[in-house]
């Protein structure tokens, strides 16, 4: 099928990526652009869209980008004021901003835990914030937040404030989907499993295998039954089905894309 978002606007959050290739925010507004979206990507690093908005314009789609903190309230407002301005609607926001850190509680910093609750969760509840009013006085709208595995079972490494975090999207997201299914607002979650994205080999590498970024693909790959790691694209497919009118009976639930990885007995 094709056009399955003609006419809607989706604003993107981490529409950038750290490098070359299929970030989760990159492959979704993409792919969005392609069914008919008119995307309103942002990102805190405008030139971390670049390749994002020359691959909208390889599918003739329509991007348009902003800068926006996701830690900060009236970054937020500004930047969902600016997006309304633009297009006249939001009907879709996808939520993708995240990044995790090392350590249990013993070896992380309260510092370092107050920022990744502030980047992982708080970032999701202030857009919502900001966004479901819009939604709500035009008739209706699809909100997508971008959990994570860790937020559901142990992942291979200490991570407690990501994996809490994340945990925390996906109740959030049930919480506010209860709240708003009579407006006609949907809120649902993809949560990924660990893709091959450019952050592989920009952090993750350094973080956990001293830079060997084949050392850590094939550390993670020996979780995945089914036996290759998935990438942005996939990410960007569950929530484009989310995001979609095919999933108008779908609120308040996860989409697992992990390749069976969360399933694993062992």
């Amino acid at each position: 099928m094709a056009g399955r978002l003609e006419g809607k606007v989706a604003v993107i959050t981490g529409a950038g990526s750290v490098g070359t290739g299929w970030g989760n925010g990159r492959a979704a507004a993409v792919l969005f652009a392609r069914e008919g979206a008119k995307v309103y990507g942002v990102d805190r690093d405008p030139a971390a869209m670049e390749e994002t908005a020359a691959r909208v314009r390889e599918v003739g789609g329509t991007f348009v980008p902003g800068t926006c903190d996701v830690m900060s309230g009236e970054s937020i407002a500004a930047m969902v004021k600016a997006a309304h301005a633009e297009f006249g609607r939001i009907d879709i926001l996808v939520n993708n901003v995240g990044g995790s850190a090392k350590g249990g509680p013993e070896a992380m910093s309260e510092e370092v835990w107050d920022t990744q609750i502030d980047f992982n969760l708080k970032s999701v509840f202030l857009t919502c914030k900001h966004v479901l009013p819009i939604m709500v006085a035009q008739g209706g709208g699809s909100i997508v937040n971008t959990a994570s595995t860790s937020g559901i079972r142990w992942t291979g490494s200490a991570q407690v404030a990501y994996a809490a975090s994340k945990a925390g999207v996906i109740q959030l997201s049930r919480v506010v989907a209860v709240e708003y299914a009579s407006r006609n607002v949907r809120v649902n979650t993809v949560v990924p499993g660990q893709m091959h994205t450019p952050m592989v080999e920009t952090r993750l590498a350094g973080q956990r295998t001293g830079g060997d970024v084949q050392a850590l693909l094939d550390s993670r790959l020996k979780r995945i039954p089914m036996g290759f790691a998935g990438d942005g694209r996939d990410t960007a497919a569950a929530a484009l089905f989310l995001a979609s009118d095919e999933a108008r009976f779908v609120t308040g639930t996860e989409i697992v894309v992990d390749g069976g990885m969360s399933v694993r007995c062992d």
